[in-house]
């Protein structure tokens, strides 16, 4: 038997109305396996595909690689924002993703040009975000993967661990030249990232007051050599930031290495249950394409 199904592409996490990461979005009911799922978002171009599960008052999302299922997804969610706020002319309200319920909002922004696509701002509360300095072995694994020196790191940080639900590591460089240079061993850094129960790192360069911060995310260990846009990382960063005394909120550029410039803006604040963050960015939803499944 098969399903025909619609299925947008949305770019997430624009920089200046442009680039973006690919992240297929389906809504609604239907019949497709875990397995089918997780074929979809190859067969359009994307390296994830955000599914927002019938509701009323809760949307719930489930999220797929080519690796099989995620239990979360950053620009995944931000880009399933996009796609409510374009059915209802707007979006807030409450999601829930991996068993945690969260408000999120998708403000519309006029079209650049007369029958352009679709533009959201788009933003959600990530949630508390746990943090705590990396281990030696953990440090090692993962530098000896990226092709990092010690002295290629920024001096003024240190290599951490974050966790909004999954823990990836925060590796601090000390410039763009550096990070636009990393080749990682993908093999050892999938290695790393399963024997140390990491998503995978995030290899950042921390904000300045002249300069925003930038960043490239590696998680070969579910699918994802490298990724063009990584907002629950950047929530993560914001967090770092804050606990080690500086301004959290933070915008991060993505995606140069791979073609698709993306921006990603993030801030935390302190509360009773811990530091707690907001994610968001620019979303354009770019198409719609007719798929057959076979089920």
């Amino acid at each position: 038997m098969a399903q025909t199904l619609d299925v947008l592409t949305v770019a997430a996490c624009l920089r200046d109305g442009v680039g973006g990461s690919p992240t297929a979005v389906i809504t609604g009911s239907h019949e497709l396996g875990d397995a089918d799922l997780a074929r979809l978002p190859a067969r359009l171009g994307a390296s994830h595909l955000a599914v927002v599960e019938p509701g009323d008052r809760v949307r719930a999302l489930r999220f797929f690689t080519s690796a099989g299922e995620l239990p979360n997804c950053g620009h995944g969610t931000i880009a399933a924002i996009a796609v409510l706020a374009l059915a209802r002319g707007g979006f807030q309200g409450r999601l829930r993703a991996a068993g945690r319920e969260f408000e999120a909002a998708g403000i519309f922004r006029p079209p650049t040009r007369p029958a352009g696509p679709a533009l959201f701002d788009a933003w959600f509360d990530q949630g508390v975000v746990d943090s705590r300095s990396a281990t030696a072995p953990e440090r090692e694994a993962f530098l000896a993967a990226l092709g990092l020196s010690p002295d290629a790191l920024h001096p003024d940080d240190e290599v951490s661990v974050a966790s909004p639900g999954r823990e990836r590591l925060l590796v601090p460089v000390a410039d763009r030249s550096v990070l636009a240079a990393l080749r990682p061993d993908q093999d050892r850094l999938a290695d790393a990232s399963r024997r140390h129960g990491q998503l995978g790192c995030f290899v950042y360069v921390p904000p300045s007051p002249a300069t925003s911060a930038a960043a490239r995310m590696f998680a070969p260990a579910i699918g994802v050599p490298e990724d063009v846009a990584n907002a629950n990382s950047t929530g993560c960063l914001a967090g770092h930031l804050l606990v080690t005394g500086r301004d959290p909120a933070v915008t991060v550029d993505q995606g140069d290495a791979l073609g698709h410039p993306s921006t990603v803006r993030a801030t935390a604040t302190r509360t009773a249950r811990g530091i707690a963050t907001r994610v968001g960015g620019a979303v354009q939803v770019r198409r719609t394409s007719r798929i057959a499944g076979s089920l």
